[in-house]
């Protein structure tokens, strides 16, 4: 897998927030934290809903990926996230990402 492209096609229907979309990206049992949900998620379902939340109540995000490190499981991918409006210029962050086949399981 070319985790560079994924990361990229990932971190680009996050700035789409396109959740259908995104859901394509992870198995149907992942297991999703973030700041937000920090006890995690778990499943498509768990997942939609969350993000259909976020997604209507943030900005307009635009995340462009920086650099892709593999590891034995998946990838760490760091990006940049420019936020409309923001008094800052951009947020920079990171996802650790644990595959399993071309799904993500872990994130």
């Amino acid at each position: 897998m070319d985790h560079a492209d994924f990361n990229a096609r990932w971190l680009q229907a996050w700035t789409d927030k396109d959740v259908p979309r995104l859901l394509g990206f992870y198995a149907e049992d992942a297991r999703y934290f973030d700041p937000q949900v920090a006890a995690g998620l778990t499943g498509h379902e768990q997942l939609d809903a969350y993000l259909t939340q976020l997604f209507a109540s943030t900005p307009p995000m635009t995340y462009t990926p920086d650099e892709v490190w593999p590891t034995q499981a998946g990838f760490c991918g760091r990006w940049w996230c420019r936020v409309d409006g923001a008094s800052e210029p951009a947020l920079r962050g990171f996802d650790l990402v644990v595959l399993r086949g071309d799904r993500i399981a872990l994130n």
